[in-house]
C-alpha cells in the first residue's frame, strides 16, 4: 500500500513538471503552480491540500509570496525547508527584476522601475522607504532601502539621501515606499517631503526623476500625476 501512495504520488508530481515544461506556470492554476514548487522542499506527503490552505489564508498567490519567513514557517504542515524556499524565490524574481533594469538604460518612466519597488515594498508590514540612484544616463548604480517605519510612517532625511548619492556619483534619484494599507493615494506628508527633497536635491544638481508609492498590486507616480 505504501508503495502505490508513493508511485500515485511521484506520478503526479512528474504530470505537475512536465505541464510547466509545456506551457510554463502562467498555464497552471494558481495552486498547482504553488505545488509543484512545494514538491521541492517536501518530498513525501501531498502537498496540494497545503498549496490550496496557504493560497486561502494568504487571499492568493501574491499573498503568500509576501508572507514573512515566520508565518510561512508556523503555517500547519509547511514548515523551514518549504518557508525558505518560497521567500527565496520571491527574493530571486526580485534579484531578476534589479539584473533587467541594470540592462536597460532608460529608467526614467516608472514603469521601468515599480515591478522591482512593488517586490522590494509591496508586501512589508510596514512602512519602507527605498532610494534608487541613477548615472548620467539614467542607468542604475544603485539602490538601498534607507529607513524602515512603523505600520503608516516612516522617518527620512533628505540630508541622507544626498549623503549616499554623492558617495555613489548619482545624476538622479527614483525614491520608493510602500502603504502597507494598499491605498497609494499620497499624503500630505509624503508630497511635503517629496518637495523638500527636491529642493535640496537641487543644491548638488541632483535629479529626482520619480517618487513612487506601492501598495498591493497598485502603484502612485509623481512623475505620472505631474507633481515631480
Amino acid at each position: 500500500m505504501t508503495y502505490e501512495i508513493r508511485t500515485a504520488h511521484q506520478g503526479h508530481r512528474r504530470r505537475l513538471r512536465e505541464k510547466f515544461q509545456m506551457a510554463g506556470a502562467e498555464k497552471m492554476p494558481a495552486y498547482e503552480a504553488l505545488e509543484l514548487l512545494l514538491t521541492f522542499a517536501v518530498t513525501r506527503k501531498d502537498v496540494k491540500p497545503i498549496a490550496k490552505a496557504l493560497l486561502a489564508r494568504f487571499s492568493g498567490l501574491r499573498g503568500v509570496m509576501n508572507a514573512s519567513f515566520d508565518e510561512l514557517r508556523e503555517f500547519p504542515d509547511l514548515g523551514p525547508a518549504s518557508a525558505t524556499l518560497i521567500k527565496l524565490v520571491k527574493d530571486l524574481g526580485a534579484l531578476y527584476l534589479l539584473e533587467q533594469a541594470k540592462e536597460k538604460s532608460a529608467l526614467t518612466s516608472p514603469q521601468h522601475v515599480r515591478q522591482f519597488a512593488q517586490m522590494k515594498l509591496g508586501g512589508l508590514p510596514h512602512e519602507a522607504f527605498m532610494v534608487i540612484f541613477l548615472n548620467v544616463h539614467s542607468e542604475l548604480l544603485h539602490y538601498e532601502i534607507l529607513n524602515e517605519g512603523t505600520v503608516d510612517q516612516v522617518a527620512v532625511y533628505p540630508r541622507r539621501i544626498l549623503e549616499k548619492a554623492l558617495a555613489c556619483h548619482a545624476a538622479g534619484v527614483i525614491l520608493a515606499h510602500n502603504h502597507p494599507s494598499g491605498h497609494t493615494e499620497p499624503s500630505e506628508e509624503d508630497k511635503r517631503l517629496t518637495r523638500a527633497i527636491r529642493e535640496a536635491a537641487r543644491l548638488i544638481d541632483l535629479r529626482v526623476v520619480d517618487h513612487l508609492i506601492v501598495g498591493g498590486a497598485g502603484y502612485y507616480s509623481f512623475t505620472e500625476k505631474g507633481l515631480c
